[in-house]
């Protein structure tokens, strides 16, 4: 009579979390943020500082061009860069809860690259698409490149392991990487589309901002209401079965808020990789395996990584900017090749 007990005595067992620690995370990660975001604006061709900052944004005068500067140009791009970095971080901590994989992310799994896939589709076919519709697309592509990497995974021998999602993964992404650069060059559209490829905010105005505030709002709002049975999930399907779950359910709206929150950042920012790889990592080792801490956490260091990130793409090599892009995978290349290694034994 006591055994149908012991599966919730063990999730109960496992689900331990560090709730100070992740208190400690959020508030100290909002003020990095606000620290790192007011550095990111000082920096550029003009010399901005921390006074004339702080002026340009709560005391805005629209005669003084350093404020125009402010208000029009690094306001936008340090708050898009803020926005794609939770995105992304949420996308792969969510993917990860979901599916038990370790390797799982939006740019592992080709989901970024669909996404830019689908945005030299919308280039090439249907010039001056609004961005509002080329969200539209690159949503569409997210989800076209998710089902194509898990039909390939699934098709193999042996069924899907951490390690075959992630090399169908990658493959995908490249046919799909491939392909967008033979539309770019038929079609002349290379020169729009490169900006995706190199993955960067340096180009964000307000309104993609206007764009990105509401699907973090509902993105967030949905992974918080998902994070219990993610948790719960994370242990295995039939331990989430067990305890009630609806993991069919939790899996579909767990997989279209990841769609949603990838197409977003990349319909901005372009395949900005391995935030979503990185990320999560890094918070499940500091705040434990609770999904409820782990999404937050996630969404404010993602943030904070893509500021400094973008930081260090306009320092390397002044005047020029380095792409946000090459930052990213010099940090989650290794990392990248550190987890297969340890998942080696699921080929």
């Amino acid at each position: 009579m006591e055994q149908p007990n012991v599966p919730q005595e063990e999730s109960t067992k496992k689900l331990k979390s560090r709730p100070l620690v992740a208190t400690l995370i959020l508030s100290g990660g909002l003020i990095a943020l606000i620290f790192g975001m007011g550095y990111s604006i000082t920096l550029g061709a003009a010399d901005i500082d921390f006074k004339t900052v702080w002026e340009g944004v709560f005391s805005y005068n629209p005669e003084l061009t350093s404020h125009q500067i402010i208000q029009e140009l690094r306001m936008p791009r340090v708050l898009a860069a803020g926005l794609v970095g939770a995105f992304l971080a949420m996308s792969g901590a969510i993917m990860q809860g979901m599916t038990r994989n370790p390797l799982a992310s939006p740019s592992i799994m080709g989901i970024s690259a669909g996404s830019a896939f689908m945005i030299a589709i919308a280039f090439a076919f249907f010039p001056g698409t609004s961005h509002v519709g080329l969200m539209v697309w690159s949503f569409l592509g997210a989800g076209l490149a998710a089902g194509i990497v898990f039909f390939v995974g699934s098709m193999s021998k042996g069924g899907l392991t951490p390690v075959k999602l992630a090399l169908a993964g990658t493959a995908v992404g490249a046919l799909l990487s491939s392909i967008s650069s033979a539309i770019a060059i038929h079609y002349q559209v290379a020169q729009d589309i490169s900006f995706w490829y190199a993955g960067g905010v340096a180009g964000a105005k307000w309104i993609s901002i206007q764009i990105l505030i509401p699907v973090a709002i509902v993105g967030l709002v949905v992974a918080l209401m998902l994070a219990r049975s993610i948790t719960v999930l994370s242990l295995g399907d039939d331990i989430a079965k067990g305890l009630g779950q609806k993991t069919v359910l939790v899996k579909v709206v767990g997989t279209i808020v990841v769609l949603l929150l990838t197409g977003a950042a990349v319909s901005v920012a372009g395949t900005v990789g391995f935030i979503g790889l990185v990320i999560p990592h890094i918070t499940r080792f500091l705040v434990g395996v609770d999904y409820r801490w782990i999404i937050p956490c996630s969404a404010i260091l993602g943030a904070l990584l893509l500021i400094l990130a973008d930081i260090g793409a306009r320092m390397i090599n002044p005047p020029f900017e380095t792409p946000v892009g090459a930052i990213t995978a010099m940090i989650g290349v290794p990392f990248f090749l550190y987890l297969a290694r340890r998942e080696r034994g699921g080929l």
